[in-house]
Parts: structure tokens; sequence; C-alpha cells
């Protein structure tokens, strides 16, 4: 069998498989009848993972490449790398995650402040949205700058003190204690400060643009 670029979709099966598999052992839960069902879910990722990461075609990125651009509408355009990110102020919270499908589950996240970022890049006055993208060119999200400048609101790299995996959204995802799970950008990339509000990938689908808790 020859191996093919993954959609998104694809990708968001793994999620959600692997969340409702994270969720079972997080409360401790064992599944009840839903226990075939998560069976057959580890199954799949099984399978997905073995078409990712063991394909000839996927070559893991070197984290020293990796970098979060921060632009748009801003007085100090910034290239900040994990290292950078981690030297700033750290914002460490133990606290429930909540997703829009209904379930939720107790996490510890670590992170540098969004605020601090903010800070340093110094958004003009045209600046009242953030634009979020990740390595899936098709995949963005949108932010009120209130929303972003919430003290718990961080770049998020370590998850229960361990640095992101990618089912997490590693190297680096946003995270806050007053949005929804879809409103959480994962495998972060840029940041780009807008005078318009920007859709999102879920948004332009018909969910809340807020999305708050």
């Amino acid at each position: 069998m020859t191996d093919r670029p993954f959609s998104r979709r694809d990708l968001l099966r793994l999620g959600l498989t692997a969340g409702a598999a994270s969720l079972a052992g997080a409360c401790g839960w064992q599944g009840g009848p839903l226990l075939p069902a998560l069976r057959g879910a580890a199954r799949l990722n099984d399978w997905v993972g073995e078409k990712v990461f063991l394909s000839h075609r996927h070559l893991a990125k070197d984290p020293a490449a990796w970098a979060l651009e921060v632009g748009g509408k801003v007085r100090k355009p910034m290239r900040l790398t994990l290292e950078m990110l981690q030297a700033l102020p750290r914002v460490r919270y133990t606290i429930k995650h909540h997703c829009v499908e209904g379930w939720s589950a107790i996490a510890t996240w670590t992170g540098a402040p969004l605020a601090s970022v903010i800070h340093l890049v110094e958004p003009t006055d045209e600046a009242r949205y953030v634009r979020f993208d990740t390595f899936d060119a098709n995949y963005y999200n949108g932010w009120d700058l209130e929303s972003a400048l919430h003290p718990q609101t961080i770049l998020a790299y370590a998850f229960n003190d361990r640095p992101l995996d990618a089912a997490h959204g590693a190297p680096l995802r946003v995270y806050s204690s007053v949005k929804l799970g879809y409103k959480m950008t994962k495998y972060l990339t840029r940041m780009t400060f807008t005078s318009e509000r920007p859709g999102g990938y879920w948004e332009d689908q018909g969910y809340p643009w807020l999305g708050g808790v």
C-alpha cells in the first residue's frame, strides 16, 4: 500500500479518538458500555500512528527550526523560539478543560502569558483581534484582544508538567481558562494582530465565535 497525505479529517479522527482514551485515563473511568468503542478507537489510533509516524515520508521536524512568527498590526514584529518563550514569566495552573462536545477533564498547563508576548510586540491602536495559525494552512482561529490579555491565557508548552506531545499540540498551543477547547489552537506557528475580526475553522462552520466558558 502506498502512503498518501493525511487530510484534516484524518487528523481530527485521530484527535477525537485520542481524546476519548485520554479522558478515560484522566478520570479513572473504565469505559462501561463504551468499552468496545474505545477499543476500536485504540485500534484506529494504532493505524494512524503507523501511517503517520512510521511512514517513510514522515520526517521529524527539527525543534530548533520551529519558531512563533508574530506580526500584523504591531510595532515590533518578532520571531520567538521555544527557548525564548520559556524564558518569559511562567504561568502554571490546574483546571477543568471543557470541550464543546460535552466532556471535560482536569489537567495542569504551563506556559508563557500571552500578555507578555503582546507587550513585547507592541500592538498598534488599530489592533483589536489576534489570528492564530497552525502547521495546517487551512486551520486557523481568531480571538478578541481582551480575551488574549486575560491573565490565564497562555502559550502553553507543557501539559501535566511534561513538554507538550503531538496529541496535545506540540510544540506550542494557546490555552485559556475562559474558552472552550476548539478556541485553544494547537500546533501554533503564527500570531497576527488585525483590525478586522478573523473567522476560524470551526467558527466558519457555525460554532460561536467567542467560545467562552
